[in-house]
């Protein structure tokens, strides 16, 4: 991972900081167009690593608000498994019927909430076993996203926090 902050700082981003090894980066900047940003990091790490991946990003405000818009009540999370508990990243917002279109099409048992740019589905019986057919959340939305476990989200929440307040 220190590649990749390498990567970051030499496109002018600040203090980037890694979680885990699945691209979760959390850096400062004073650039406001999440977009442009966005795109000089997808060139440089296709420059240095011969790829160009999706990148997802969220202001640490969309951050805070996606985990406050958790559909599920936090009593509940307490007796539920974190791990369980999905929030994708999606790169737009979908159409609005995209919702309840996903609702209807998979009837449980796993929960599903489309807030703005992120879905929060909580799969009862883990990941591996979802019951939902892999190309329906793609099919049904159209859109690029990233998914992260309520661990990493939260954990994630905290490193955007503290790199906020250095």
């Amino acid at each position: 991972m220190d590649a990749v902050k390498a990567i970051y700082q030499s496109i002018g981003l600040d203090y980037p900081q890694t979680f885990l090894q699945s691209g979760n980066i959390v850096y400062r900047t004073g650039e406001r167009d999440l977009e442009r940003i966005g795109l000089k990091i997808e060139a440089a790490i296709e420059q240095a690593h011969g790829f160009r991946p999706a990148v997802i990003q969220r202001t640490l405000a969309e951050f805070r608000r996606s985990v406050a818009a958790n559909p599920f009540p936090l009593e509940l999370l307490e007796t539920l498994d974190p791990s369980r508990l999905l929030v994708t990243y999606l790169a737009a917002e979908p159409h609005p019927g995209a919702g309840p279109k996903l609702k209807s099409a998979h009837p449980g048992p796993e929960h599903i909430h489309l807030i703005g740019r992120e879905l929060y589905i909580y799969f009862p019986n883990g990941v591996g076993k979802s019951q939902i057919p892999p190309t329906l959340i793609d099919k049904t939305l159209r859109i690029t996203g990233t998914g992260r476990n309520w661990n990493t989200v939260t954990k994630l929440l905290e490193l955007a926090e503290s790199a906020d307040t250095e």
